[in-house]
């Protein structure tokens, strides 16, 4: 049973990772209801998955990065990573009850009324092809340092940070899926970090890990290029109407 469960998270993380829906918050909402007790380290798992997503579908934008560390896109990158950090390191032992499912509700409404006002702005930014200044990076940047509670959207924040500051819909989310690289993968030392201290034992089905990962990775891929597509022709109130809806289904069952 607990197989199934994890595939189920593996598939759930793929579809909502690239989708302004938050993840997170529906891996913790699914993983109290299934019982999955470690589901911090789930998560974690996971959003590796989708970071490989990640890097296979911007692979050139990636390597181009890591042969001009200190372009404008690389110092962009490295604009926005720092804002996040210092954000998440400061919330963090809030954030950590937030995987209790404490909060969930509130921030699924968060990420909806973000995602509301978005859309507004959206039509305000026609695309332009522009690159992404520093002080959208920045801006951006912060966006995602509050993305750290699960039910607030980390690619909704961001996305919806760009659209504020007057950056196009398509480059916002191009962007938004980069500067996750450097997150996630901090996250990930984070968490060893931890488990290697404390010398807690994961008892979580390695086999049903391990097929969640397989189907995060895979689904996550089609999931980055739908919302690359989904950004020239859907309307983001449709996401925060569901948001609208899995907040209350979370208030209710939590």
């Amino acid at each position: 049973m607990e197989i199934l469960a994890l595939a189920f998270l593996g598939l759930l993380q793929g579809l909502t990772e690239f989708l302004p829906v938050s993840s997170s918050g529906h891996l913790v909402l699914f993983g109290n209801l299934f019982k999955i007790e470690e589901t911090l380290f789930v998560s974690i798992i996971l959003h590796i998955a989708t970071l490989l997503s990640v890097v296979i579908v911007f692979r050139k934008e990636i390597w181009n990065i890591v042969r001009h560390p200190f372009s404008r896109e690389g110092l962009n990158l490295i604009i926005a990573t720092i804002p996040t950090c210092l954000i998440a390191l400061t919330v963090l032992p809030i954030a950590k009850l937030s995987f209790e499912g404490k909060f969930l509700a509130i921030s699924f409404l968060i990420s909806a009324v973000l995602l509301f006002f978005a859309e507004k702005k959206k039509n305000q930014c026609p695309f332009s092809g522009k690159q992404i200044s520093s002080r959208e990076a920045l801006f951006m940047g912060i966006a995602q340092g509050l993305a750290i509670f699960p039910g607030i959207s980390r690619s909704g924040a961001t996305i919806s940070a760009g659209l504020f500051a007057g950056v196009d819909k398509k480059e916002s989310t191009r962007f938004s899926f980069v500067m996750s690289l450097p997150i996630i993968l901090l996250s990930l030392f984070m968490e060893i970090f931890e488990i290697a201290q404390t010398n807690v034992s994961i008892a979580v089905s390695p086999i049903g890990l391990m097929l969640a990962f397989i189907l995060a990775f895979i689904v996550g891929i089609l999931s980055i290029k739908l919302m690359v597509k989904l950004t020239t022709s859907s309307s983001l109130k449709y996401f925060s109407i569901y948001l609208v809806l899995i907040a209350i289904v979370s208030f209710i069952v939590l």
